[in-house]
């Protein structure tokens, strides 16, 4: 396939010539489902059969988008709405929406009861001092009764409230140490009446928000637990949320610049934009969950459970606010961040380079790429892969001897221009293989035999890098043209989406916007044949990671597409490049063991591990506090993974020292992420592992 063809793939599906159209129908409502679960039949790349079977499916993601943390159903409840396990597919198929309105009805009542029980339970003194735990788990089953469900409730309240005391305590115990005049000491029992009446607040608030959902959004939730029973990627989004997507695809918007994902009730921290204000401030990281946002110094707001889409709009806000989110970190330790939202600039979601060096100042090009950009719309010729040349041939005029690409936490992006940028670095062939559905697969070539860089490479990866990001890294590890690092495996999203208006293809009298529908219509495979769908793109040199040990990944997706090969490409691999390999693996692995950093980190990983499996947590005010310090100590140790290394330089190129001459803005974010890179003990070991593969 030529690239030319390759843009016709990137072009939003338009279904104006499929023949499909829905007839006119009295509701927007009744003609919604119909009208995707038709399009998803026709142009999904692997559609399950609609029967019995996708119906329980179906039942248990919406069940579980209700209630993922079993707070509100009892098998009582679920007992009653058993008769539609095996009708969700027939429903669907007829517009019909009883199942939702039966399931609403109970949960609606549910969510009453639990106002009254919450507010029953808080309005008493709590003990903390018994013997009592408090066990959670993903695997935990549904309560029986309501009598179980009052009990867990209590519990998961008296943990709240624990948490709440506990930081009360600390704060009060460290200002004791400020010689403050104004301080004033509060007794135990203060404490605990306020943290029960904090918590009693964020349940408040939880419940408030949950009734100010419009019912056409709970709709949606409905509608993508249909969806999602195809794939992870197949979703239905309503007009708002079109919208809302487009403005984060943009990379301009007033607010913190953090990525974020939501599963099971929890919103999680997935990546820090560069230059950002969460980057400037420095203490928001990958994998933190936020539990909390607040304006400035008003109360907090409980976020757990709480749609993405309106906890965005609470951290997002105009330049100069402030914003405080309560997060939970990866060790299980609780921490309030303050970031003053500003302007998160365009300019750094774009790739840009710097030159590294150590103690004997052999050049390594650094090139940090953080998605597979492209603008789509035609009004801008800057792509990520005109920008990666652009950054290689800077670096080459600067004598750079070998070159880092970072692909970590990229999500992907653009098809045509991974495609062009493997092109940089070998002569011409395949560099991906894509299968439509029914069809055999095409090869996506690079025939421009130009090198842009013909030198060492090294790809840096982790477990969120992702689709493009795993192309490009699968491409040059075919070759054996580049050397892998990072975690043991990329995220193993292997598929293709693309979105549809579902305007053009509903037939109604009702003049309403329907919304867009994203639907997974292709897979892609590595030249060897085999898919990166699931099993990712394994380093060829493994880095210690704080979420070795984690499940994470496409795999842990409800649902997901499976792995399967094909046949392989025909293409030559560049054996000159990597004759050395044995060698430089084997030296990785020595400083690696020796690493005091990668010791460090190895160490918390397992203690996130332990942490992450634990379902059982004490309700005893000085077990809590104990493990608290413990924690503490932990996180003050781990610091030292991540001092600055005196022995690495980095340095900006001649040409972008010259852009940012009278730029203070400009200068203070390159001075910033300069600071982050000397922290960064995987970039190191990048440097040392290039001038390896000069020897």
């Amino acid at each position: 396939m030529t690239l030319k063809k390759i843009v016709l793939v990137l072009v939003p599906v338009s279904l104006l010539g499929t023949g499909f159209y829905m007839k006119s129908l009295d509701s927007e409502k009744s003609s919604l489902l119909p009208a995707i679960l038709e399009n998803l039949k026709y142009l999904h790349y692997n559609p399950p059969a609609i029967n019995d079977e996708f119906s329980k499916k179906a039942f248990d993601e919406f069940i579980n988008t209700l209630d993922a943390g079993k707070r509100f159903f009892t098998e009582e409840d679920l007992k009653k709405l058993s008769i539609y396990k095996n009708r969700v597919d027939d429903l669907a198929l007829e517009g019909n929406y009883e199942f939702f309105d039966k399931t609403m009805n109970i949960f609606e009542g549910r969510m009453n009861q639990f106002q009254f029980w919450y507010k029953e339970i808080l309005s008493k003194p709590m003990d903390f001092d018994l013997d009592e735990t408090y066990e959670v788990s993903d695997d935990q089953p549904f309560c029986k009764n309501d009598a179980e469900l009052k009990e867990r409730l209590r519990k998961s309240l008296k943990y709240a409230v624990l948490t709440r005391l506990a930081s009360s305590i600390e704060t009060q115990n460290s200002a004791k140490l400020k010689p403050d005049s104004a301080f004033v000491e509060y007794s135990m029992d203060t404490l605990e009446a306020r943290a029960r009446k904090g918590v009693l607040k964020t349940q408040d608030d939880y419940v408030s928000r949950w009734r100010k959902i419009k019912h056409e959004e709970k709709i949606s939730y409905y509608i993508n637990s249909v969806t999602s029973v195809f794939d992870p990627h197949t979703n239905y989004f309503p007009p708002a949320d079109k919208e809302n997507f487009d403005i984060n695809m943009s990379g301009r918007l007033e607010g913190i610049g953090a990525s974020l994902q939501e599963k099971d009730g929890y919103i999680k921290i997935v990546r820090i934009v560069p230059g950002s204000p969460s980057a400037l401030q420095g203490e928001l990281k990958e994998g933190d969950v936020i539990l909390k946002v607040a304006q400035g110094s008003d109360d907090p707001v409980d976020v757990v459970n709480m749609p993405m889409d309106d906890a965005i709009q609470m951290i997002r806000g105009p330049k100069g606010t402030e914003v405080r989110l309560t997060v939970k970190k990866p060790d299980g330790s609780i921490k309030v961040i303050k970031i003053i939202r500003d302007v998160v600039i365009l300019e750094e979601t774009f790739a840009k380079s710097v030159i590294l060096e150590d103690e004997d100042h052999v050049k390594t090009g650094y090139i940090f790429l953080p998605s597979f950009y492209t603008d789509m719309s035609g009004k801008s010729s800057r792509t990520c892969s005109k920008d990666v040349k652009n950054e290689i041939i800077k670096l080459k005029k600067a004598g750079v001897k070998s070159l880092v690409i970072d692909l970590r936490n990229n999500g992907g992006g653009s098809l045509q221009d991974v495609v062009t940028m493997g092109g940089l670095f070998i002569e011409k062939g395949p560099i991906v293989q894509v299968k439509t559905r029914g069809e055999s697969a095409e090869f996506l070539e690079d025939r421009d035999p130009k090198v842009e860089w013909d030198g060492p490479l090294v790809i840096m990866v982790n477990q969120y890098s992702a689709s493009a990001s795993e192309i490009l890294a699968a491409a040059m590890q075919d070759y054996k043209r580049g050397i892998v690092i990072g975690s043991n495996q990329t995220f193993g999203k292997g598929t293709v989406q693309r979105f549809i208006d579902l305007n053009e293809t509903i037939r109604s009298k009702n003049a309403a916007e329907y919304g867009s529908l994203k639907i997974t219509i292709q897979k892609f495979y590595r030249i060897n044949g085999g898919a990166t769908q699931l099993k990712g793109v394994s380093s060829d040199i493994m880095l210690p990671d704080n979420f070795a040990y984690l499940k994470a990944g496409e795999a842990e997706q409800d649902y997901p597409m499976p792995w399967d090969k094909i046949k392989a490409a025909n293409y030559s691999e560049y054996k000159n490049y990597l004759k050395n390999l044995s060698m430089v693996k084997a030296n990785a692995s020595k400083r690696i063991r020796s690493s005091e950093a990668f010791n460090l980190i190895e160490e918390n990983a397992k203690r996130i591990k332990e942490q992450d499996e634990r379902t059982s947590y004490s309700l005893k005010l000085s077990d809590y506090l104990e493990e608290q310090k413990l924690r503490n100590q932990q996180n003050e140790s781990l610091k030292k993974a991540f001092e600055e290394n005196l022995s690495l330089i980095v340095s900006s190129l001649p040409e972008d020292e010259e852009a940012m001459k009278g730029d203070e803005s400009k200068k203070a974010r390159a001075k910033d992420w300069h600071k982050s890179l000397l922290k960064d003990p995987y970039l190191f070991e990048a440097l040392q592992i290039s001038e390896d593969m000069l020897k």
